[in-house]
């Protein structure tokens, strides 16, 4: 998606440890018309008519996913890293590597808001190394709902992530993938 690529190169920064910093406009604060592109986008690659949950984990992916559930006309729903006191009832739960947050993180999802009837489109707003979208897709698999598919908006391709996801035969789907970020600049993949 060369609109995204462009906000990209013109507000992105690399900070030490490969972080690209994107908060001018995607997740911290949200350019919500980029957003609606981005979920008309991701219309083009995933049957949204047939989905009937937009499926995301906690936090910077909350804006992005929300947009998209909106356009599609269905409920959005995330994965928390922490059981809050309004939680009731069983809970799917998948730990993962937060690579943010360098540490194990346990996603919980309540048993409430997805079930075996749900057909689910992942929307996130960074993939890095694959485990957030990973521990998304082990809730969705507990819950036996159907995956339809993995939309994300920026991928790191050089951290393998993405390319784990492929090789899995799974509809994944990023509109700008990055193949190298360094002080010289963000050379994207074609």
């Amino acid at each position: 998606m060369e609109q995204l690529k462009e906000r990209i190169r013109k507000e992105g920064k690399v900070l030490p440890g490969n972080i690209i910093k994107v908060d001018g406009f995607l997740n911290h604060r949200v350019d919500v018309r980029l957003m609606e592109d981005i979920a008309a986008e991701f219309a083009k690659y995933f049957d949204t008519k047939g989905i009937t949950m937009v499926l995301t984990a906690e936090a910077s992916g909350i804006a992005l996913a929300t947009v998209c559930a909106q356009k599609y006309g269905v409920p959005m729903v995330f994965a928390k890293k922490a059981k809050s006191d309004n939680i009731e009832g069983g809970l799917y739960q998948s730990e993962i590597f937060s690579y943010t947050y360098k540490k194990k993180v346990t996603q919980i999802l309540s048993k409430e808001w997805l079930n075996a009837d749900d057909k689910v489109l992942i929307v996130d707003d960074f993939m890095a190394n694959g485990e957030a979208v990973r521990g998304l897709c082990d809730l969705v698999e507990q819950a036996g709902a159907e995956l339809v598919g993995i939309g994300i908006a920026i991928e790191k391709g050089f951290q393998g992530g993405g390319d784990r996801l492929r090789e899995m035969g799974l509809n994944y789907h990023a509109l700008a993938v990055i193949e190298n970020a360094d002080e010289h600049g963000i050379v994207f993949r074609d």
